[in-house]
């Protein structure tokens, strides 16, 4: 990789491990930046993994953290702002990890959505108490899943230009 091109797919990288915005959206700005189409999905696939094995054991030592007791106002802060995300993350992968388990913990993350993805599946299957080891093989193929999509469409648009 030359210079410029390693820059991107770094830059791809790091933005596809950003919470909400995730490989799928980085993949998209790799693309429009002027990376190679199949460069962008190698940066952002790698960042899916990246995220689907380092967050779902992250997120119990953080979450262990956050729902202590606080005395300090920015962590009493922070505590609050986190319990509101976990119950808005419960609320939208609830209707289909209840429905469908862990296929649906697939589902939920393979939909190149807002909302959706590596970093809200890995909290939610921490609050659900699914098995770590069955989650993080889901988690990736979600997320490469979305990128895929991600892919096929931005690439049906660039033929159609």
């Amino acid at each position: 990789m030359q210079g410029g091109v390693l820059r991107l797919f770094l830059e791809t990288l790091l933005l596809s491990l950003i919470p909400s915005f995730e490989g799928r959206y980085a993949l998209a700005v790799g693309i429009a930046r002027g990376l190679e189409p199949l460069y962008s999905f190698a940066a952002s696939s790698l960042g899916v993994i990246i995220l689907s094995l380092v967050l779902p054991p992250l997120l119990l030592v953080i979450d262990n953290w956050l729902t202590r007791e606080h005395v300090n106002t920015l962590l009493y802060w922070l505590s609050r702002v986190y319990a509101r995300y976990v119950v808005n993350t419960r609320k939208k992968v609830s209707r289909y990890v209840d429905k469908y388990g862990y296929p649906g913990l697939l589902l939920f993350v393979a939909i190149p959505l807002p909302g959706t993805g590596v970093w809200t599946g890995s909290l939610a299957a921490m609050l659900l108490g699914m098995d770590t080891k069955r989650v993080i093989p889901l988690l990736i193929l979600g997320g490469i899943l979305s990128n895929t999509i991600t892919i096929t469409l931005a690439l049906i648009g660039l033929m159609s230009l």
